[in-house]
Protein backbone atom coordinates (compact mmCIF):
# COMPACT_ATOMS: atom_id res chain seq x y z
CA UNK A 1 0.00 0.00 0.00
CA UNK A 2 3.12 2.05 0.86
CA UNK A 3 4.16 1.77 -2.52
CA UNK A 4 1.42 2.86 -4.41
CA UNK A 5 0.94 5.91 -2.36
CA UNK A 6 4.79 6.74 -3.32
CA UNK A 7 3.99 5.62 -6.88
CA UNK A 8 0.75 7.80 -6.65
CA UNK A 9 2.72 11.20 -5.59
CA UNK A 10 5.88 10.75 -7.78
CA UNK A 11 3.60 10.42 -10.87
CA UNK A 12 1.38 13.88 -9.55
CA UNK A 13 5.02 15.75 -9.17
CA UNK A 14 5.96 14.59 -12.26
CA UNK A 15 2.71 15.93 -13.61
CA UNK A 16 3.19 19.07 -12.20
CA UNK A 17 6.25 19.61 -12.66
CA UNK A 18 5.25 18.85 -17.04
CA UNK A 19 2.16 21.45 -16.40
CA UNK A 20 4.83 24.06 -14.93
CA UNK A 21 7.59 23.67 -17.59
CA UNK A 22 4.84 23.87 -20.23
CA UNK A 23 4.35 27.59 -18.95
CA UNK A 24 5.20 30.40 -21.11
CA UNK A 25 9.05 31.24 -20.97
CA UNK A 26 8.88 34.88 -21.18
CA UNK A 27 6.33 37.55 -19.19
CA UNK A 28 4.82 41.26 -20.51
CA UNK A 29 3.03 43.48 -18.60
CA UNK A 30 1.83 46.70 -19.75
CA UNK A 31 -0.28 49.64 -19.09
CA UNK A 32 -0.92 53.08 -20.31
CA UNK A 33 -2.89 56.09 -19.26
CA UNK A 34 -3.56 59.55 -21.06
CA UNK A 35 -1.80 62.46 -18.83
CA UNK A 36 -2.96 65.94 -19.14
CA UNK A 37 0.74 67.47 -18.59
CA UNK A 38 3.14 68.57 -20.33
CA UNK A 39 5.04 65.65 -22.58
CA UNK A 40 8.63 66.87 -21.02
CA UNK A 41 7.39 67.30 -17.42
CA UNK A 42 6.49 63.98 -17.28
CA UNK A 43 9.45 62.75 -18.98
CA UNK A 44 11.66 64.54 -16.33
CA UNK A 45 9.78 62.39 -13.72
CA UNK A 46 10.54 59.06 -15.54
CA UNK A 47 14.47 59.98 -16.21
CA UNK A 48 15.19 61.13 -12.41
CA UNK A 49 15.04 58.16 -9.92
CA UNK A 50 15.08 61.24 -6.97
CA UNK A 51 11.92 62.01 -8.29
CA UNK A 52 10.77 58.73 -8.11
CA UNK A 53 9.46 58.73 -4.86
CA UNK A 54 6.82 60.74 -5.13
CA UNK A 55 4.88 58.84 -7.68
CA UNK A 56 6.07 55.36 -7.75
CA UNK A 57 3.68 52.91 -6.02
CA UNK A 58 6.33 50.80 -4.40
CA UNK A 59 7.31 53.61 -2.26
CA UNK A 60 3.74 53.79 -0.54
CA UNK A 61 4.13 50.02 0.11
CA UNK A 62 7.16 50.86 1.70
CA UNK A 63 7.69 54.36 3.39
CA UNK A 64 11.13 52.92 5.66
CA UNK A 65 12.38 51.77 2.46
CA UNK A 66 15.61 52.51 2.10
CA UNK A 67 16.72 54.17 -1.24
CA UNK A 68 20.53 55.20 -2.91
CA UNK A 69 21.25 56.85 -5.81
CA UNK A 70 24.63 56.45 -7.94
CA UNK A 71 25.57 57.49 -11.39
CA UNK A 72 24.45 60.79 -13.23
CA UNK A 73 21.18 62.25 -11.36
CA UNK A 74 19.38 62.11 -14.74
CA UNK A 75 19.62 59.93 -17.97
CA UNK A 76 21.77 57.18 -18.83
CA UNK A 77 23.92 55.64 -16.32
CA UNK A 78 21.53 56.73 -13.44
CA UNK A 79 21.23 53.81 -11.04
CA UNK A 80 18.44 53.50 -7.94
CA UNK A 81 19.18 50.74 -5.48
CA UNK A 82 16.80 49.63 -2.49
CA UNK A 83 16.15 47.35 0.10
CA UNK A 84 12.77 47.54 1.53
CA UNK A 85 9.73 44.71 3.11
CA UNK A 86 8.73 41.70 1.47
CA UNK A 87 6.69 44.11 -0.60
CA UNK A 88 9.16 45.79 -2.36
CA UNK A 89 12.17 43.25 -1.91
CA UNK A 90 15.64 44.48 -2.84
CA UNK A 91 16.85 45.36 -6.07
CA UNK A 92 18.02 47.85 -8.33
CA UNK A 93 17.49 50.26 -10.95
CA UNK A 94 19.78 51.61 -13.92
CA UNK A 95 18.76 53.87 -16.88
CA UNK A 96 20.03 52.24 -19.89
CA UNK A 97 18.56 54.39 -22.59
CA UNK A 98 17.15 57.74 -22.28
CA UNK A 99 15.44 60.23 -25.60
CA UNK A 100 14.51 63.21 -24.31
CA UNK A 101 10.52 63.44 -24.21
CA UNK A 102 10.21 60.45 -25.69
CA UNK A 103 11.69 57.04 -24.03
CA UNK A 104 13.43 55.92 -20.86
CA UNK A 105 14.36 52.18 -20.90
CA UNK A 106 15.72 50.75 -17.64
CA UNK A 107 17.07 47.35 -16.43
CA UNK A 108 15.97 46.29 -13.29
CA UNK A 109 17.20 43.44 -11.15
CA UNK A 110 15.86 41.80 -8.14
CA UNK A 111 17.71 40.78 -5.71
CA UNK A 112 15.02 39.63 -2.62
CA UNK A 113 12.15 38.28 -2.12
CA UNK A 114 13.21 36.44 -5.85
CA UNK A 115 15.83 37.03 -8.13
CA UNK A 116 15.28 38.19 -11.60
CA UNK A 117 16.46 40.61 -14.48
CA UNK A 118 13.74 42.33 -15.77
CA UNK A 119 13.12 45.06 -18.91
CA UNK A 120 11.30 48.25 -18.18
CA UNK A 121 10.38 50.86 -20.85
CA UNK A 122 8.76 54.13 -20.68
CA UNK A 123 7.33 55.32 -23.64
CA UNK A 124 5.46 58.91 -24.48
CA UNK A 125 3.64 59.84 -27.32
CA UNK A 126 1.96 62.69 -28.09
CA UNK A 127 -1.85 62.76 -27.96
CA UNK A 128 -3.65 65.90 -28.58
CA UNK A 129 -2.64 68.69 -25.56
CA UNK A 130 -2.35 65.36 -23.29
CA UNK A 131 0.86 62.43 -23.94
CA UNK A 132 0.37 58.90 -24.06
CA UNK A 133 2.44 57.59 -21.06
CA UNK A 134 3.13 53.44 -21.76
CA UNK A 135 4.84 51.55 -18.70
CA UNK A 136 6.09 48.10 -19.88
CA UNK A 137 7.75 45.14 -18.24
CA UNK A 138 9.14 41.56 -19.44
CA UNK A 139 11.38 39.34 -18.64
CA UNK A 140 12.26 35.51 -18.48
CA UNK A 141 10.42 32.68 -16.42
CA UNK A 142 12.63 30.11 -14.51
CA UNK A 143 10.67 27.22 -13.40
CA UNK A 144 10.10 28.70 -9.90
CA UNK A 145 8.58 31.93 -11.70
CA UNK A 146 6.67 29.54 -14.00
CA UNK A 147 4.87 28.26 -11.22
CA UNK A 148 4.30 31.49 -9.25
CA UNK A 149 2.96 32.34 -12.40
CA UNK A 150 -0.14 30.16 -12.07
CA UNK A 151 -0.95 30.66 -9.13
CA UNK A 152 -0.59 34.92 -9.16
CA UNK A 153 -1.68 36.59 -11.78
CA UNK A 154 1.74 38.81 -12.20
CA UNK A 155 0.04 41.17 -14.93
CA UNK A 156 -3.29 42.22 -12.48
CA UNK A 157 -0.31 42.73 -9.53
CA UNK A 158 1.84 44.15 -11.63
CA UNK A 159 -0.53 46.02 -13.51
CA UNK A 160 -2.72 47.74 -10.94
CA UNK A 161 0.49 49.26 -9.63
CA UNK A 162 1.63 50.50 -13.27
CA UNK A 163 -1.90 51.95 -13.01
CA UNK A 164 -1.63 53.61 -9.37
CA UNK A 165 1.90 54.71 -10.36
CA UNK A 166 0.95 56.69 -13.75
CA UNK A 167 -2.01 58.06 -11.34
CA UNK A 168 0.37 59.37 -9.22
CA UNK A 169 2.77 60.47 -12.06
CA UNK A 170 -0.26 62.55 -13.48
CA UNK A 171 -0.61 64.07 -10.14
CA UNK A 172 3.18 65.32 -9.80
CA UNK A 173 3.65 66.22 -13.17
CA UNK A 174 0.31 68.48 -13.27
CA UNK A 175 2.24 70.14 -10.20
CA UNK A 176 5.41 70.28 -11.59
Amino acid sequence: MLNLVIIALVVTLGGLLLVVSRQPDTFHVERSRSIAAPRDKVFAHINDFHLWQQWSPWARLDPAMQVSYSGPDTGVGATQSWVGNNQVGQGSSTIVESRPSELVRLKLAFLKPFKANNDVVFTLLPEGDKVRVTWAMSGSKNLLMKGMHMVMDMDKLCGQAFEQGLAQLEVQAQQA
